[in-house]
């Protein structure tokens, strides 16, 4: 049996953390350029494989889209990639997006995702915390057929919109559950 002290919990937690940074999701990147560039190419891929998102993206106040989030655990788990905030479809601000776990997994797995706030109120909330938690006020918009994004009438009034698409790897279950979203400067 393993007895895991909490150094070596910190330990195993930062050697994962360091792993999966450096996974090409746009650490040591050009900066701005690059993200903004990473941000295009997945709404252009949002729209062009799920034409309904167009719909949700016309209707929210804000969009945050995270072009790669990386994915690795062997009993601890993190993850990490950087997106931007888009306003009237112009970046507003940077963010980074980190998660961290600990349970039965193993594998490794990447992924886009674009929270769309559909409140004023919701925007602001996100754009004035130090740093915000994907939380309860998060309804996923999810793939039920190959091409078809389907939205409830239940998450057509909720706060914010998730959308995960563009799953690879072998770590199931993407989920936003314990991330937390930090404006940065890239």
């Amino acid at each position: 049996m393993t007895n895991f002290t909490r150094r070596s919990f910190t330990l195993a937690a930062l050697a994962g953390a360091g792993a999966t940074a450096a996974c090409g999701n746009g650490i040591g990147s050009t900066g701005p350029a690059t993200i903004d560039a990473r941000v295009d190419s997945t709404l252009n891929y949002l729209f062009s494989s799920y034409p309904a998102t167009r719909d949700i993206a016309q209707k929210s106040t804000g969009q945050l889209v995270m072009p790669l989030v990386t994915e690795a655990g062997l009993g601890i788990g993190a993850g990490y990639g950087r997106g931007a905030l888009r306003v009237g479809g112009s970046t507003v601000d940077y963010y980074s997006a980190t998660k961290g776990s600990f349970g039965l997994q193993i594998g490794a797995q990447q992924y886009a995702h674009v929270l769309f706030f559909m409140t004023d109120e919701a925007l602001m909330r996100f754009r004035r915390s130090s740093g915000w938690a994907a939380g309860a006020d998060i309804e996923y918009v999810f793939n039920d057929k190959g091409d078809n994004i389907r939205a409830e009438t239940t998450t057509s009034t909720a706060p914010v919109l998730a959308v995960i698409f563009g799953q690879a790897g072998l770590l199931l279950g993407a989920t936003l559950e314990g991330v937390k979203y930090t404006r940065i400067i890239p």
